[in-house]
């Protein structure tokens, strides 16, 4: 383990006015955004659109790395170049997503463990050949009634650790993500407290496992309101328990804490973020940023549709919500 690269890798992840893409939708994920937009889920229609993202002129401005999927870090634009080669020319780190489908958690049918550490070691080998330079991991915990439990924390948690090992063991920065969903009716204060039993299970893993904590990064919630809830908590109060649930939980030693927008909307997404930055007033051990798959491609989505002559307009589109977003990060709105 080179940890002083897999530390200048976290570190340049977590830039200043900067924050990952996430392009990572898997087949089944991305098929169901394409239906949104009446557009079959092709390979060439999934290549256009991640090229229209990749070539986006000046996406290296408000974009530190981008995460792929396994088809995609295969795949070549038209040009001819591999797109890890095209962002890596651009000042792009390329990732990849190396978890697999989550499944039912035996005996807890309400609850998932995510998949995938079977042959993992010599995939990663494969990406790093590919050009990736980090990987990431989603771990999906559920809120209800009763939940979620310790024993699924538990074993998504493990299976984080053992990830991460692994990933820095072949050069490559984990990015280990348990995501507590906002999806129900919680309070923000029930998000909060499960956030923070989740965090604080997954750092004991983390340091059972002896992972290098400035060469990997986090990404996670906010605490907020379920988003069927019917009262919503304010930016302010999404601010002030998230950055009070992290001082609990996170160590200072993890250069950055990337936010994922959970099914919040573009223009939420960045308000909460703005929020949060501004809140923390930027003397946080960590850098607070972001890793958003539909909260920056969404609105560019609607409008490229498939047609070739919109891919202008949809460059824009994205450019312009990754701008606003970049702002936010620095609590700059």
């Amino acid at each position: 383990m080179n940890k002083t690269k897999l530390a200048q890798t976290a570190k340049k992840l977590a830039a200043r006015g900067k924050g990952i893409l996430a392009a990572d939708e898997s087949s089944g994920t991305i098929e169901k955004r394409f239906k949104d937009i009446n557009l079959p889920s092709t390979e060439t229609n999934r290549r256009n659109w991640r090229e229209l993202l990749f070539t986006a002129p000046g996406l290296e401005k408000f974009i530190s790395g981008v995460i792929l999927f396994d088809e995609t870090i295969r795949q070549k634009a038209s040009s001819g170049t591999a797109f890890a080669k095209l962002l890596k020319r651009k000042g792009v780190i390329p990732g990849i997503k190396v978890d697999q489908k989550s499944h039912s958690l035996a005996n807890f049918s309400e609850e998932e463990v995510t998949e995938g550490l079977d042959g993992l070691r010599d995939r990663l080998a494969e990406y790093a050949k590919l050009g990736a330079e980090f990987t990431k991991w989603r771990a999906v915990i559920t809120m209800g009634k009763g939940l979620p439990t310790d024993e699924a924390i538990g074993a998504n948690a493990h299976a984080l650790a053992r990830y991460a090992a692994l990933s820095q063991e072949a050069g490559l920065v984990p990015i280990v993500e348990p995501e507590v969903l906002m999806k129900g009716t919680h309070t923000i204060a029930a998000h909060e407290k499960a956030s923070r039993r989740t965090l604080m299970i997954v750092f004991d893993e983390l340091k059972k496992y002896r992972i290098y904590l400035p060469g990997m990064l986090l990404k996670t919630n906010m605490a907020a309101s379920g988003l069927e809830a019917k009262a919503q908590a304010s930016p302010r109060l999404v601010a002030q328990a998230t950055i009070r649930l992290f001082r609990k939980t996170v160590p200072g030693s993890v250069p950055g804490i990337m936010f994922l927008s959970g099914g919040l909307s573009p223009e939420q997404a960045t308000v909460n973020l703005n929020a949060i930055n501004k809140f923390s007033g930027r003397r946080m051990p960590w850098e607070l940023s972001y890793s958003y798959g539909r909260a920056l491609q969404g609105e560019a989505l609607e409008i490229w549709g498939g047609r070739p002559k919109n891919v202008a307009a949809a460059q824009r589109a994205f450019l312009d919500r990754a701008e606003k977003v970049a702002s936010a990060r620095e609590g700059q709105l």
